[in-house]
Order: C-alpha cells, then sequence, then structure tokens
C-alpha cells in the first residue's frame, strides 16, 4: 500500500518566487496588518521567501546557483520594482532575514543581462533616492550595519558613488563617524573611506567643487576628541590626498597656514601613532619647493620647538622602514633650520 497524501512542493521558478516575495514584503507594511498574530505571520512568510531567493542566488551548500535562475531571478526582481521595498522593510525583518537579504543584494547587484546592462545598477540608477535612504539608515542603530554593507557594494559602482558624493547626504557622514555606538561609527568610516578612495576620478572633481567645505568639515575629524577618529582621519587624508588625480588638491591643502598649523597640534599628540602619521602629512609643507610666504613665517617661528619634537620622534620599529622614516626626518629637519635662517620672514 503507498500513501501519496503529501505530494512534495514543486520549487518556485523565478518570476514565482519574486511574486512571492513581493509579496511578503507588501504584506508587512504595518497600515494593512492591524493584528498581531497576522504580522506574525506576515513575517515568517517574509523571510521564508527571503530565504528561498538566497538559496536560489547562492546555492544550498550542496549545489551549485543555476546561473539561468539567477540571472532570470535578478532582471524580475528589477522589473517587479522589488528592490525599493528590500530597503524600506529591513526595520521590520529579523536579524537572520537581513543579513540573507544583504548577501542576496550582493550577487544581483553585480549580474548582467544578456546586452552587458547590470540591471540593478540601473535600477539604483534610476532610484537615486534609495542610496541617500541606506545613508540615513547610519541613524538606525538595528538596521546601520545592514544597510552600511549594502552601501558599500553600491560604491564599487562609479556612477553610484559619485551621486552619494555629491548628494547632501554626504555631509552626514561627518556625524555619522562619531556616533557613539562604535560598530556603527567604525562601520560609517569603511564606507565615508571607500566613497574618498575607490574612485579617484571622481573625488578629484568632488574636492575640486567643494574643497573649503569638505576640508572645512575634516578639520573637525582631525581636531576630535575621539582617538580613534583622530587616528583614522588622520591615515584616510594621507590615502586620498596622495592619489595622483588628487595631486592639485594636495599642493592647496600644503599652501595653506591652517592646515599645517592642525600638523604640527597632531604631531606633539599624546599617540605616537598620530605623531608619525601627522609627519607623514607635515613632511610634505616642509619639502614643498615652492612654499608661500606665509608658510615659511609658521616654520620659522616655531622652528625651535619642531626641531625639537622631531629629534624625540621615532617609529620604534627597528629595521628598513625605520631607517627610511630617520632619513626623511633629517631633511625636513635640515630644510626647517634652513628656513629658520632665511632673512625678510617678518619674524
Amino acid at each position: 500500500m503507498s500513501f501519496s497524501f503529501f505530494k512534495p512542493l514543486r520549487p518556485k521558478n523565478p518570476p514565482e518566487l519574486v511574486k512571492a516575495v513581493k509579496e511578503s514584503l507588501m504584506a508587512l507594511d504595518s497600515k494593512t496588518v492591524a493584528e498581531v498574530k497576522a504580522r506574525e505571520k506576515a513575517l515568517e512568510e517574509a523571510e521564508k521567501n527571503i530565504m528561498s531567493m538566497k538559496v536560489m542566488l547562492l546555492g544550498d551548500g550542496e549545489a551549485e546557483p543555476n546561473s539561468d535562475q539567477v540571472s532570470q531571478l535578478t532582471v524580475e526582481i528589477c522589473n517587479e520594482d522589488v528592490i525599493a521595498l528590500f530597503f524600506h522593510q529591513l526595520p521590520v525583518l529579523g536579524w537572520e532575514a537581513r543579513k540573507n537579504l544583504v548577501q542576496c543584494w550582493t550577487v544581483m547587484l553585480r549580474q548582467k543581462r544578456d546586452d552587458s546592462i547590470f540591471c540593478c545598477v540601473r535600477y539604483m540608477e534610476n532610484h537615486l533616492e534609495l542610496l541617500d535612504f541606506l545613508v540615513v539608515c547610519y541613524d538606525n542603530k538595528e538596521i546601520a550595519l545592514h544597510c552600511g554593507n549594502m552601501l558599500r557594494e553600491c560604491i564599487k559602482v562609479p556612477s553610484l558613488a559619485k551621486y552619494i558624493l555629491e548628494s547632501p547626504c554626504f555631509e552626514l557622514f561627518f556625524k555619522f563617524v562619531e556616533l557613539p555606538n562604535f560598530d556603527v561609527a567604525s562601520d560609517a568610516f569603511s564606507t565615508f573611506k571607500d566613497l574618498l578612495t575607490k574612485h579617484a576620478p571622481a573625488v578629484s572633481e568632488f574636492l575640486t567643487a567643494h574643497y573649503d567645505e569638505f576640508f572645512e568639515q575634516y578639520e573637525k575629524l582631525l581636531s576630535s576628541s575621539n582617538y580613534v577618529t583622530r587616528r583614522q582621519s588622520l591615515k584616510l587624508l594621507s590615502e586620498f590626498l596622495l592619489e595622483p588625480p588628487n595631486s592639485h588638491i594636495m599642493k592647496r591643502y600644503i599652501a595653506e597656514v591652517r592646515h599645517l598649523k592642525i600638523m604640527m597640534t597632531l604631531l606633539k599628540d599624546s599617540s605616537k601613532n598620530i605623531q608619525i602619521s601627522a609627519f607623514h602629512i607635515f613632511k610634505v609643507f616642509v619639502a614643498n619647493p615652492n612654499k608661500p610666504k606665509e608658510i615659511k613665517v609658521i616654520l620659522a617661528k616655531n622652528h625651535e620647538r619642531l626641531l625639537e619634537l622631531l629629534h624625540s620622534l621615532s617609529t620604534g620599529k627597528g629595521g628598513e622602514e625605520d631607517d627610511q622614516f630617520e632619513e626623511e626626518k633629517e631633511l625636513i629637519i635640515k630644510e626647517i633650520e634652513k628656513v629658520a635662517q632665511l632673512p625678510n620672514l617678518g619674524t
């Protein structure tokens, strides 16, 4: 005798799965779900569908994903306008479902259609307000790290990174990197760093257009009372200032007294790591063969204190790196001594 009461369910194909995902995410809308039990059931259904989507996109650990299904699913997600739902319903979903959704997004964003168009990228280019939404989510610590992951995937795309740089929401990063929640602040700094280092031409264009506003805000990070903020900001400054497309920005930066004064202050920091990092930017001011008179005056006026600081500064690491540092330091000391002996500086 055989029993056939329970036939195994046929797995959903991509269009069916996308329809199920969309319907279950829409059902989470608090305006349509009044009762707690109904809401719990809707949430369970949504999380189950997201898990099915993850399996289709990434495989189940035993079988590899089917590339045609992955491509079809991605196209359907874009065509059915589901991406906006992914982002807006993140706060409602549980932690595991959010994590699964982030993994799905990473795969889908990289999928090309037959005509070589990244359809999720095209979708985001047509819905740029979703990038602003992801940035603002740093203010919600429940979903900040998930949104940060999704945002960094978007930033790998030049057009999307350029939009965020030029959006008013970019300014929020100066606040987010100093949030009291360490994990959220660190994640925000990772995103901030990617924005300023991943696409040098776009960054160069942005810094050229917004030089004064940007560095006015950046000064606050370099002068922060938070050690981690000071150290990370100083290291990041070295990275993007020394990019070849930013050479004109660097020339402008090292010609300004206010920036030199900040580096001189950081040379006196209680942290050796910060002192060393500050030295690597300070040396560019000093070594500049076209130093403006104002820079020379500051160096001459403070030369005794600067020489005292530099003589006592060492990496303490030994080896080739330490030898190179000492060599650079000696050159900078000689240059400061030379500037201090210049006549007519009005000191």
